[in-house]
């Protein structure tokens, strides 16, 4: 009997079968979003040639690119601000969320009278808070901060609510049994079970506040040397530069695409040991 045949069905047998899949699977999610992007990029120049549609309609992907180059020392300075706001806002959100609620669940009645606060906050449209903030802020950088931290902010704090709340009361009780003070439970319970709720609202959290930070500059109409990318997507517009409007959108894509990975792998480091949600399964 050969030693393949007397290894078949045994435990080393599967580990080499489960790696292959495991490898093939990884390759095949880089592959397949790549391979689309490049698939959508060459429909979009085929596009172009096939209809001969001018440059001031809609620029080539060659075009795109070429204005990156050319226009980075313009777009390069608006893009860190753009990006400034967004991190800040998100950690301050983050910050302020995860406090606010360990506050609120702490007790039922100071979720009562401060909850509904957050909820306004949340359902009053930016673009119409934004012209306020202008107005009662020192300067533009300090409304749009503002307002892209609101808009951050509910998500965080109501997933980090729900996570508080959702601790199993069997372990509530033990912990209890064993008398442990509120404090205990909280850093040892209560936190590491809302990890979960978290990273979801992290993961969303971390979108809106680079879509709020836009539409916040947008609204406030900010321009000249320490503006955003909105006001690049303006000035292109207006002078019918599209190429850099289009290289602007690239840019603002690629921001929001490398935070939503950001967050995805924190999250992964938070949870791929222990959770359903992060556990790797062969069934």
């Amino acid at each position: 009997m050969s030693k393949a045949s007397a290894e078949a069905g045994t435990d080393s047998q599967v580990a080499v079968v489960v790696s292959r899949s495991s490898v093939g699977e990884r390759v095949l999610s880089i592959v397949i979003p790549v391979f689309m992007v490049i698939l959508a990029i060459a429909a979009w120049q085929a596009h172009i040639m096939i209809n001969q549609v001018p440059r001031y309609i809609m620029p080539a992907p060659l075009d795109v690119v070429t204005a990156l180059f050319t226009d980075w020392g313009t777009l390069s300075p608006s893009l860190l601000v753009t990006l400034r706001i967004t991190l800040m806002a998100l950690s301050l959100a983050l910050v302020g969320g995860v406090g606010l609620a360990i506050i609120l669940v702490q007790s039922r009645w100071i979720e009562l009278a401060l909850f509904p606060f957050a909820v306004i906050l949340q359902v009053t449209p930016m673009i119409a808070i934004a012209p306020l903030l202008i107005i009662y802020m020192p300067d533009t950088q300090s409304a749009l901060l503002t307002c892209a931290f609101v808009v951050a902010f509910f998500p965080i704090l109501s997933n980090m609510v729900a996570g508080l709340k959702s601790v199993d009361h069997n372990l509530l009780n033990l912990f209890e049994l064993y008398g442990a003070s509120r404090w205990q439970t909280l850093i040892h319970l209560k936190l590491p079970s809302s990890l979960p709720y978290f990273a979801a609202g992290l993961r969303i959290g971390g979108g809106l506040s680079l879509i709020a930070a836009v539409v916040a500059e947008f609204a406030a109409g900010s321009a000249g040397k320490g503006s955003g990318l909105a006001f690049r997507l303006l000035e292109s517009g207006y002078r019918l530069n599209y190429p850099r409007l289009y290289a602007a959108l690239v840019l603002l894509m690629v921001t929001g695409v490398a935070i939503f990975a950001l967050t995805s792998l924190i999250s992964w480091a938070m949870l791929h040991r222990w959770h359903e949600s992060a556990l790797k399964r062969e069934n």
